[in-house]
C-alpha cells in the first residue's frame, strides 16, 4: 500500500462526504467539519484523563459508532489514528489493517448507508474486496455490520421503537428501519452476536436516527434517538458523544423521561447547543435546533455548556438544572435573568402557565367545522384556524363559563426559523363576552373586566414576558408549560418592559441581550 492509497476520499477537495443531500430531516448527514469538532472534544477530554496522552495513539481503544450513515466519524477516526500510530506501527499496509480490524466498528442503520460506509472507511463496498485497505477483515460487511431486521410487534406499534407496523411491516426488499442498536434488551449481547466476541468499547459515537413515523394523524411522528443515547450508556463506554435535536431540553412527546435522567446526569460534561440547526447542519431546518454532548463515565459535576447564535458563542460551567428549575435554561445569559426574578418573587412566585388553559379550551379541535356561518339566536361566536362561525351553548363541552367573560386569545402554536429576534408567540388579542375558540388558541384567564385582559395583552406583548416563554420553548408549541418561568403580575395596571427591567433590577447586560433575542411587539400589530 501506499501512503497516496490511504484515505484518498478524505483529502479530496471538495470531501465527497459534504456533497451528499439529506434522504430527510429523520436521518441527517454529519457535515465531516462537524464530525471533527466532536473528535476534537473528545480527544481534549481524554487528554485532560490520561495524563495528557494522545487517544489517537492509543493501539488499543476501541470506536463504535452504533448508527452508521456516511461513514464519516469512522473514517475521519481511521485517518487520525493512522496517523498517530505512526511511530508504534510504522508500516503503512499493518497499521491501517490493525486499525480497521481491532479498533473501529460500526453499525449501519440501513442497506444503503451501510454500503457508502464501508465505501468511505474501507475504500470498498465490501470489506473483503480485491480494492479493500482492511486486508485482514474476512466477510463483506467487515466491521461495518448490517442487516434488515423486523420490529417487534406490540400490537400496530414496535416494543422498542414505536414504529408503526401500518408503515413499517414491510417485505424483505424494503428497509424496515428497525434499528439494530435500539432493539435489544442486552446491548453487550448483542455486540457479541454481530462482532463475534465480547467488545468493550472506550468510545462511542454518532448521529443517530431522529424519529420515525408512528401513524398518527399527519405526519405524525415519534422520536428515537434518546433510546440510541440510554442504549450507549448501557454499554458503559468510558466516552460517549452524538449529536441529536435539542427538543429533549424542555421535554415532550415520549422525552419526559429522557430529559429528567439526562439532566439529573453528572456525567454529561460538555453541551453545545445550536437554537438554529443551519447553523450546525447547513441547510437542515430543525425545529428547537440541535446540539452534540460528551458524557464521560467518570465525570461528576457541572457542564461546560456552550450556545451558538448568529456565529457566536457564550460558554458557561453550570449544572445542568439550576436550584429550584425543572428545566434546562437553554441560554447562559439567562441564568441571572431568572435568578433575580426569582429572588424578587421570593416564596410568593406564582407562575403564569396556571392562568393558561390547557389545549382545547371549550373542547373543540382544530378541525371542527359544524358551526354555522350566520348568527343565531342565543348563539356563541366561534373563532378557529381561519375561520369564524357560531355555535350553540350545547356544543360546548368544557369551560362554558369562560364563555360570558372577557379573556385572552393566544395561538397554540408559533413558529420562527431563526436563531434570534423571535417573537416566540403569536399576538394575544381580546376575547369578548360571548365567544368560544377551538384549539388552535388558548384562552388567558378568564378575567373580570375588559380592562384587566387588556393589561394581561400588555405584558404579554413586552420582550421580558416573550424572552421567559422563549426559554421554555424548543418547538413551536406553545402549551401552558412554556409559560413556566414567567411569573404572574397585578393586571390592575399595565406593563412596560421599562416597568419590568426596573422591578427585577436587570443590568445593561442583561436588557441588551433579552432586547437582542426578542423583537417588539405593539398593539398596532393585533
Amino acid at each position: 500500500m501506499t501512503e497516496q492509497a490511504s484515505f484518498t476520499l478524505r483529502n479530496r477537495n471538495p470531501d465527497v462526504l459534504t456533497c451528499i443531500a439529506n434522504l430527510s430531516n429523520d436521518e441527517v448527514f454529519t457535515p465531516p467539519e462537524l464530525a471533527n469538532k466532536m473528535l476534537d472534544m473528545l480527544a481534549d477530554a481524554w487528554a485532560k484523563d490520561h495524563k495528557g496522552e494522545n487517544i489517537w495513539e492509543n493501539k488499543d481503544v476501541k470506536f463504535l459508532d452504533p448508527c452508521t450513515k456516511s461513514g464519516v466519524f469512522l473514517r475521519e477516526i481511521t485517518a487520525r489514528l493512522t496517523q498517530g500510530l505512526e511511530k508504534k506501527i510504522p508500516e503503512l499496509e499493518k497499521r491501517v489493517d490493525h486499525i480497521l480490524s481491532k479498533q473501529v466498528y460500526g453499525i449501519g442503520i440501513t442497506r444503503l448507508t451501510s454500503l457508502l460506509a464501508r465505501r468511505s472507511v474501507y475504500c470498498s463496498k465490501s470489506a473483503d474486496g480485491e480494492h479493500s485497505i482492511a486486508k485482514s477483515l474476512k466477510s463483506k460487511d467487515g466491521n461495518i455490520w448490517y442487516e434488515n431486521l423486523s420490529h417487534s410487534w406490540d400490537g400496530e406499534r414496535c416494543q422498542y421503537c414505536g414504529a408503526s407496523k401500518s408503515i413499517f411491516n414491510r417485505d424483505d426488499n424494503k428497509d424496515r428501519h428497525a434499528y439494530a442498536f435500539i432493539h435489544a434488551n442486552n446491548p453487550l449481547k448483542l455486540v457479541k452476536e454481530i462482532f463475534g466476541a465480547e467488545m468493550e468499547f472506550d468510545v462511542i459515537v454518532g448521529n443517530p436516527p431522529y424519529q420515525l413515523s408512528d401513524g398518527g394523524a399527519k405526519a405524525s411522528a415519534s422520536p428515537i434517538y434518546q433510546n440510541f443515547v440510554t442504549q450507549a450508556k448501557n454499554l458503559n463506554p468510558r466516552y460517549m458523544s452524538m449529536i441529536i435535536p435539542s427538543r429533549w431540553f424542555s421535554g415532550g412527546k415520549g422525552l419526559d423521561e429522557f430529559r429528567n435522567e439526562m439532566l439529573n446526569d453528572s456525567r454529561l460534561s460538555t453541551l453545545h447547543d445550536f437554537p438554529n440547526s443551519t447553523d450546525c447542519f447547513p441547510g437542515v431546518d430543525l425545529s428547537g435546533g440541535v446540539c452534540y454532548f460528551l458524557w464521560s463515565r467518570d465525570h461528576s459535576g457541572n457542564c461546560a455548556i456552550t450556545t451558538y447564535i448568529e456565529g457566536k458563542s457564550t460558554t458557561s460551567i453550570r449544572p445542568l438544572l439550576e436550584k429550584g428549575v425543572e428545566s434546562f435554561i437553554r441560554y447562559n445569559e439567562a441564568v441571572s435573568i431568572l435568578e433575580k426574578i426569582r429572588k424578587q418573587e421570593g416564596k410568593n412566585f406564582q407562575s403564569f402557565s396556571e392562568i393558561v388553559s390547557s389545549r382545547k379550551p371549550f373542547g373543540f379541535t382544530t378541525d371542527f367545522n359544524d358551526f354555522k356561518i350566520k348568527e343565531f339566536k342565543d348563539s356563541i361566536k366561534f373563532l378557529g384556524y381561519n375561520k369564524i362561525g357560531y355555535v350553540s351553548e350545547s356544543q360546548i363541552s368544557q369551560n362554558k363559563s369562560w364563555v360570558r367573560r372577557y379573556k385572552v386569545y393566544v395561538s397554540m402554536a408559533y413558529g420562527e426559523r431563526i436563531s434570534s429576534s423571535y417573537w416566540v408567540l403569536g399576538k394575544p388579542f381580546l376575547g369578548e363576552p360571548g365567544t368560544c375558540c377551538s384549539e388552535t388558541y388558548l384562552v388567558i384567564g378568564p378575567t373580570n373586566s375588559k380592562k384587566e385582559s387588556t393589561n394581561i395583552m400588555s405584558y404579554m406583548r413586552t420582550r421580558f414576558f416573550r424572552f421567559l416563554v422563549l426559554l421554555n420553548k424548543p418547538t413551536q408549541h406553545a402549551t401552558s408549560k412554556v409559560y413556566s418561568f414567567v411569573p404572574i403580575q397585578d393586571f390592575k395596571t399595565e406593563w412596560t418592559d421599562e416597568i419590568l427591567f426596573g422591578k427585577y433590577k436587570l443590568n445593561s447586560a442583561e436588557i441588551s441581550f433579552i432586547e437582542k433575542m426578542i423583537r417588539p411587539m405593539t398593539s398596532s400589530e393585533e
